[in-house]
């Protein structure tokens, strides 16, 4: 595959337009309110023998959910690399998501484990495309790209996700003129996010092939069944990749660091409809507005920080995110009920800085990790990120249900973003790019050259 190819780029940029409808309409605005205001009772939903309102059951789960990503994602990860397969693992999940989306459709009033089964599903085809995907950046852009190319991936993300969500949106808002209900229109406005997902993914995948040489299993695997072998095969080499990475200290610390900021990001992308449903008392269509301001602002966010990357240094962007940051988790703290202009100035806030730490992370590590293992690498790269995303949600279940209101729940988060900051300083960003030529792999084993390994 050609570095900086046009069509090649186009497409794979694509993705993030195809994808971003799961982010804004199932994972953010539209289905965690609709689950909130109308599947769950309004009197809660009874588990273990005790009554938990939807907020708390929504933070449950999606931190179930990182946990079980946590456990598959590097493992797949090593397997796409070794047998040169990341488009079509990519092309499994991404349809596998879209299609479990879809069937959210189906869930009604009192559907409140079937729904969260079939979102985990979803969830789980969504964060396991993203892997794959991301693992094509390192092998379609060099290092004077790869930041703005991710950028704009992102940026075409927010712009199709908004378009996506402003769509549901003004079903949900004029639903009595078209003759249905507002927890119909919600349905159908989940219904069509996994449609449009599946369409234009399928869109995305016509303009780029896959990349890599598969290699021949080992001969220690022979007469294995090949799925069998893969997988032993997956988790030795991610386990040899691991115990080497602590020898590359500035490539572990972004990644701790990665770990704790996106922790605050995840919690308040996954959180901030249940709360604004369940503590600020918000109408659906109100927080479908919110949302749609985070997406339109995130757009030019995303291409802001790219270019203040460009000019003071991809760190230093993101580490002016995290204060903007930790003012937006105090912020929401003292958000009025009932009040939706307030909540829609937080929510342009989030937009700002949203797309720029998404973007430039991701193009960050791109940049210090060996190409021939991106998809390895990149299941890292989810693991950090779904080790820290469950507890941020965890966190917010447990304050929530302690004292009976998110704000204190929502406040906390801000201990994610101090602490990835702090972290984020000592890392010698220049040291961890050149180390990555140290890396080795042969088969199942990651070894590693000497020298300075950064």
């Amino acid at each position: 595959m050609l570095k900086n190819d046009r069509r090649t780029i186009f497409g794979w940029t694509m993705y993030d337009w195809a994808n971003s409808a799961y982010s804004t309409t199932i994972a953010g605005a539209i289905l965690p309110a609709y689950f909130t205001g109308t599947v769950v009772p309004d009197a809660g939903y009874e588990i273990f023998g005790r009554t938990v309102d939807g907020q708390t059951l929504w933070a449950a789960v999606v931190g179930f959910g990182a946990f079980l990503l946590f456990l598959i994602m590097p493992v797949l990860g090593a397997i796409a690399d070794f047998s040169a397969s990341k488009k079509r693992f990519l092309v499994v999940f991404a349809y596998g998501g879209a299609v479990f989306s879809s069937v959210l459709f189906f869930m009604t009033e009192g559907d409140v484990m079937l729904t969260l089964g079939i979102f985990l599903l979803a969830q789980v085809g969504f964060v396991a495309a993203n892997v794959f995907y991301d693992g094509f950046l390192p092998d379609i852009t060099t290092p004077d790209t790869i930041d703005r190319v991710s950028a704009r991936g992102f940026a075409l993300g927010y712009f199709g996700g908004g378009l996506q969500l402003l769509l549901g949106f003004l079903l949900i808002s004029f639903h009595e003129a078209v003759g249905i209900s507002e927890a119909m229109a919600a349905r159908i406005a989940i219904f069509s996010a996994g449609v449009w997902w599946a369409f234009f993914s399928w869109y995305s995948f016509r303009y780029f092939r896959e990349t890599g040489t598969a290699q021949e299993l080992p001969e220690r695997y022979a007469g294995r069944p090949r799925t069998l072998a893969y997988v032993q095969l997956g988790y030795g080499r991610t386990l040899a990749t691991a115990r080497k990475l602590i020898k590359f200290k500035h490539l572990l610390w972004f990644l701790i660091a990665y770990m704790l900021y996106n922790d605050g990001v995840q919690t308040t992308i996954n959180m901030s409809s249940a709360y604004a449903d369940d503590t600020l008392g918000l109408e659906t269509a109100t927080i479908g507005l919110a949302f749609l301001i985070v997406q339109f602002i995130a757009v030019g966010g995303a291409l802001f920080f790219g270019r203040l990357a460009d000019r003071y240094g991809t760190k230093e962007a993101i580490l002016v995110s995290l204060v903007i940051w930790s003012i937006i988790a105090v912020l929401a703290y003292f958000l009025p009920e009932g009040q939706a202009l307030p909540f829609f100035g937080v929510a342009a806030l989030i937009g700002l800085v949203l797309g720029g730490i998404q973007a430039l992370s991701r193009s960050l590590y791109g940049s210090m990790i060996p190409e021939e293992a991106s998809a390895e690498f990149y299941g890292f790269y989810s693991v950090f990120s779904k080790f820290s995303a469950m507890w941020g949600p965890l966190l917010f279940a447990l304050i929530s249900g302690a004292t009976g209101s998110g704000r204190p729940a929502i406040l906390a988060i801000i201990i994610f973003f101090v602490a990835g900051f702090l972290v984020l300083l000592r890392v010698d960003i220049e040291a961890a790019r050149r180390s990555k030529d140290r890396w080795v792999f042969t088969g199942a084993e990651a070894g590693v050259v000497d020298g300075d390994l950064g």
